[in-house]
């Protein structure tokens, strides 16, 4: 009998120990899964996004035979939405926070003669994928500023080639990114430390796996530069921070 009261007493503290230890784990779970939110808007009138002279290769010509190209510097949608804004932390993440990578893989696609999306933002040291869907020769050719410790490069892309691997060793906001045949095709890659967003077609965003914590974010485009705002997040209460960048 004793011996059973005995085996009895362990399954319970084992149950107690399996459950505190649970709760811890969501505990910490919580924790970093808190939200920064907020929208992103041009105040004033859009400017003109110049439409774009694809001549030079009849494929691109013909991929926007009912939908004439424009310029992407800008692009702004319902209600003023600054969309392909960058937002990313620049202050109050720990060390190890801020090394953290995320786990997806950005893709940067060639499509259509143009670049989509026009602007990807990563993680430094996160891997991310340069794909072709066209059916004409690429060259893409990433221009890094040396200074920063990131090394250009410039490759070729013929249909059906395999995706470029790539990765980043250094931060460095912006890098310009060209095509060498299509001389129209222009975006950036935005290298940060720990969590980011881009803004949507409606200039939307949602910053994830924020820890409680006083943060400032800096919002990025690549028109009208630089915005920041300081932001607090509570547990289980997502910070916001709203941006309105002047036309011009």
């Amino acid at each position: 009998m004793k011996a059973r009261y005995k085996v009895a007493g362990m399954i319970s503290m084992l149950l107690v120990l399996a459950m505190g230890l649970l709760w811890s784990t969501r505990s910490v779970s919580a924790a970093a899964e808190g939200k920064i939110t907020g929208t992103v808007k041009l105040d004033g009138a859009a400017p003109h996004m110049k439409g774009i002279d694809m001549s030079k290769d009849p494929f691109c010509v013909k991929q926007h035979e009912n939908s004439p190209a424009h310029l992407e510097n800008v692009v702004v949608g319902p209600g003023g939405g600054l969309q392909n804004v960058v937002l990313y932390i620049s202050q109050g993440l720990s060390g190890a926070e801020a090394t953290q990578v995320a786990s997806q893989e950005p893709v940067f696609d060639q499509k259509n003669c143009m670049y989509t999306p026009h602007v990807l933002a990563m993680n430094v040291n996160q891997k991310f994928k340069v794909m072709t869907s066209d059916q004409t020769t690429h060259n893409i050719h990433p221009l890094p500023n040396a200074l920063a410790g990131n090394i250009p490069w410039n490759k070729s892309q013929p249909p059906g080639a395999p995706p470029i691997e790539a990765s980043w060793k250094t931060e460095e906001v912006a890098i310009s990114v060209k095509c060498n045949i299509h001389p129209w095709m222009h975006g950036y890659f935005v290298v940060v430390k720990g969590p980011y967003a881009t803004t949507d077609e409606k200039g939307s965003y949602t910053i994830e796996n924020v820890p409680p914590g006083n943060y400032t974010v800096t919002a990025w485009q690549e028109e009208y530069g630089t915005q920041t705002a300081k932001v607090t997040v509570a547990a289980g209460k997502p910070g916001t921070a709203d941006f309105a960048f002047k036309a011009k």
